[in-house]
């Protein structure tokens, strides 16, 4: 008997209409690409600034605990950071500030539920922590650290926008490859200033004092992680560099920054405001900085460079409140 013939579905010719087994996986991936999309809304995606905001909190905590064991505030605090940053992104997405952005009504409804829970943790923790006139050189370094964060954003403009003609009439031209590089580092580097300020903000509100020790803190923090910032567009823009002299010729201003930074550490260790031990804390990452002047070529794998940097501000880390216990 002659085979019948597979009938349409919906309207449509057999060929339109895939197999149970392909739909499903098929759907299966649709909804893949939806859960990692509304994470990708929600989650902060710099993953380098996680460190750079953890790194000089828990550094400044393991200094600090030695002169005092008020272990709640420093809890508080470090609750109040992670929401406050991990705020930013949901917002950002809601807003349309940035690459991703909130489009379905289901997606704006979730982030907007993620913003509000994220605001209720860090108003609840900075209202205890700043209760009753508590902390109050907070709010000082709140602000210093929000006009650098207002600072990175006003640069991020400047360098994704080309610049303004010069006179009437003119066409606008882009900006040069080597401006923009240098307007985006430069951001980077100013918002830095905002995510170590949680060292100093760490150690007050431990020993409830802003003096010279919370101010270095910050500043050894802030060398530490601008050297990772320079270093890291470096190994970006010589990947392809041969030899010592082409490499110091194209990163001659690291170079600089590296004998910078070592100047200043050693002016702090001779002030006293840090034993001179620790500048063993700083030791792998001028080394690794020199060494690569004089390194073959390789290929540049950047999120191993990225888990390299990593474990660099974890031993500095480890190193630097060695170094304090140490010099008790």
């Amino acid at each position: 008997m002659a085979a019948q013939p597979q009938q349409n579905v919906w309207g449509q010719p057999p060929s339109a209409v895939p197999p149970p087994q392909e739909a499903l996986v098929t759907d299966s991936a649709v909804q893949k690409a939806r859960r990692e999309r509304r994470l990708a809304l929600i989650l902060p995606r710099e993953h380098g600034a996680w460190g750079l905001l953890l790194v000089p909190m828990v550094t400044a905590a393991g200094v600090a605990f030695r002169e005092s064991a008020h272990v709640v505030p420093f809890f508080l605090l470090l609750t109040a950071t992670l929401a406050l940053f991990w705020l930013r992104t949901p917002v950002e997405s809601l807003l349309g500030t940035s690459a991703m952005r909130a489009q379905t009504q289901d997606e704006r409804k979730a982030v907007s539920v993620v913003i509000a829970g994220l605001a209720v943790v860090a108003a609840s923790t900075l209202s205890a922590l700043l209760w009753a006139g508590r902390n109050p050189y907070l709010w000082l370094i709140g602000i210093a650290a929000g006009a650098a964060f207002l600072g990175q954003a006003l640069l991020k403009l400047m360098w994704r926008r080309p610049p303004r003609p010069s006179r009437e009439g003119e066409a606008e031209r882009p900006r040069s490859k080597h401006s923009a590089q240098r307007l985006r580092m430069l951001s980077e580097m100013v918002g830095t200033v905002g995510l170590t300020s949680t060292a100093p903000a760490s150690y007050y509100v431990i020993t409830g004092r802003l003096g010279a020790t919370a101010w270095m803190l910050w500043l050894a923090n802030l060398i530490f992680a601008g050297n990772q910032i320079h270093y890291v567009q470096l190994r970006i823009h010589t990947a392809k560099v041969e030899g010592a002299v082409a490499k110091f010729a194209k990163g001659w201003t690291f170079a600089l920054g590296q004998v910078a930074m070592a100047a200043v550490l050693g002016f702090l260790c001779w002030r006293g405001l840090m034993p001179w031990i620790a500048l063993l804390a700083f030791a792998p990452i001028l080394f690794r900085g020199w060494i690569y002047f004089f390194q073959r070529p390789r290929p540049l794998l950047v999120r191993q460079l990225g888990w390299s940097e990593l474990t660099q501000a974890i031993v500095f880390c480890m190193l630097f409140i060695a170094a304090f216990a140490l010099s008790r």
